[in-house]
């Protein structure tokens, strides 16, 4: 079964290409190759790769550039969406898009349902909204993925910045107040090819039958602060690091940032658990295994 996957290069994509089954011819274009934005750049690739699904891990994650520059934004997580659903629907092949736990505002307090009502408070969550809702309004049988707080070890995320950071300031301060998940880009990308995988198995249409939307982050909650913390912990027992950094929590008041985060993002995974039979680690034990890839490097 043959996969075209957007977005090469980035975190989400490179996890794709290093985890896929065997069972999967990948093709992986870059957004210098198929730039999603650009209509007949979406059908041409489509048409010349014959896809039975495509996966867009291609997105504008710059969530505090985004409030400055929310064309661009808008351009890539809507209007590119947007495009592979129609090109997608003319060729006749599946989408899995993957979305973010920042279309919530963060005000319920307790995990976000799948059918909780979206409301963001930022461009970058807006957009990605937008993109969900494009795409399901357009395939009937589309399938969202919600994820959060992805990190791996290539590309810029928080735990490369904390590692990069931590090896030369002895005292850094830390966001406490914002609950979420952290997710490691491998975990998620496995279970995107889980879903993948449901494409070719007989129950196809019990689980994909309208367009589908799933939470998926790894188990458990944190706080930048004590996500900061356990990459501090585990990189001094792994070797990574050779001093114990002195983190101090702040609250976001104290640490303004051009674009508003919502202060409590956890995705609740229960159905899609249910439904997919995947189970989800928890985070701290995925930060190990990408650690233990880290020192590898």
């Amino acid at each position: 079964m043959k996969v075209l996957i957007t977005g090469k290069g980035g975190q989400l994509a490179t996890e794709l290409i290093k985890v896929f089954p065997n069972k999967f011819d990948v093709v992986a274009l870059s957004s210098h190759e198929l730039d999603i934005v650009d209509a007949e750049s979406v059908e041409r690739s489509i048409a010349a790769v014959k896809p039975a699904i495509v996966i867009n891990a291609a997105a504008y994650t710059a969530v505090d550039k985004a409030e400055d520059n929310q064309q661009r934004a808008f351009d890539v997580n809507y209007l590119g969406s947007e495009h592979l659903a129609h090109a997608c629907k003319v060729a006749g092949c599946s989408l899995i898009h993957v979305s973010t736990d920042f279309v919530f505002d963060g005000k319920k307090a307790m995990p976000y349902l799948v059918d909780d009502a979206p409301n963001p408070i930022n461009v970058y969550g807006a957009s990605k909204l937008r993109g969900e809702r494009a795409i399901t309004n357009v395939l009937e049988d589309a399938v969202v993925i919600r994820t959060a707080w992805v990190y791996s070890c290539s590309g810029n995320n928080f735990v490369k910045t904390m590692l990069s950071l931590m090896q030369n300031k002895p005292e850094l301060s830390v966001i406490c107040d914002q609950i979420g998940t952290p997710t490691w880009a491998n975990g998620l990308a496995q279970f995107i090819w889980q879903i993948a995988s449901k494409y070719g198995e007989s129950e196809r249409q019990s689980l994909v039958a309208k367009p589908t939307t799933y939470h998926w982050t790894d188990a458990g909650i944190a706080s930048w602060y004590d996500f900061a913390v356990a990459i501090r912990d585990l990189g001094i027992e792994k070797g990574i690091l050779k001093q114990a950094t002195l983190i101090n929590p702040i609250t976001a008041n104290q640490y303004p940032l051009p674009a508003k985060r919502p202060s409590y993002s956890v995705l609740d995974k229960t159905e899609t658990e249910r439904l997919t039979g995947f189970k989800t680690i928890h985070w701290r034990q995925q930060l190990d295994c990408m650690l233990d890839e880290y020192t590898e490097q």
